[in-house]
């Protein structure tokens, strides 16, 4: 086995769990593991709020620890990582040691982008490996196809 693993970054969203199943997959094929990452922080308006009600950081981090182990039960050679901090930064971190990062779109959109910074995004430009990003698989259409026309033969 590889001693770098594949990175890859979870939180739960569909295209998430399409970035672990592919890292998983990958990981096979080059004989590594996958350290599937999930960041996590108290948001600012939580730590400013002027009287921050229930907030306790040790139930935050065992919330988020469960639903990383949610994320790759039943995976084998899969490491769960959880770290506190901004995603964007534990990704880049974690791909200083890595062969490959691996992140999910969640394709928010230009403006909602523009205004909460995209963690693919900056990934891709920041981070010490290559980095393979994946959107969500899109759901089949439940409509019958339509049948091709043709205005007939062309003479």
């Amino acid at each position: 086995m590889d001693d770098k693993a594949i990175v890859v970054g979870v939180d739960g969203s569909p295209a998430a769990r399409a970035a672990l199943r592919w890292a998983v997959d990958e990981a096979a094929l080059r004989g590594c593991r996958v350290d599937a990452v999930l960041a996590w922080h108290l948001e600012y308006g939580q730590v400013m709020a002027p009287a921050p009600v229930g907030i306790d950081r040790d139930e935050l981090r065992a919330a988020h620890r469960e639903a990383l182990q949610e994320a790759i039960a039943g995976l084998e050679n899969v490491r769960g990582v959880l770290v506190e901090g901004d995603a964007r930064d534990a990704l880049v971190t974690a791909s200083h040691d890595a062969q490959l990062l691996v992140v999910g779109s969640r394709g928010m959109g230009l403006l909602r982008t523009a205004l909460l910074g995209s963690v693919s995004s900056y990934c891709v430009h920041h981070a010490a490996c290559p980095v393979v990003v994946l959107r969500a698989p899109q759901p089949e259409s439940v409509e019958e196809p339509r049948p091709v026309t043709t205005p007939g033969p062309l003479l």
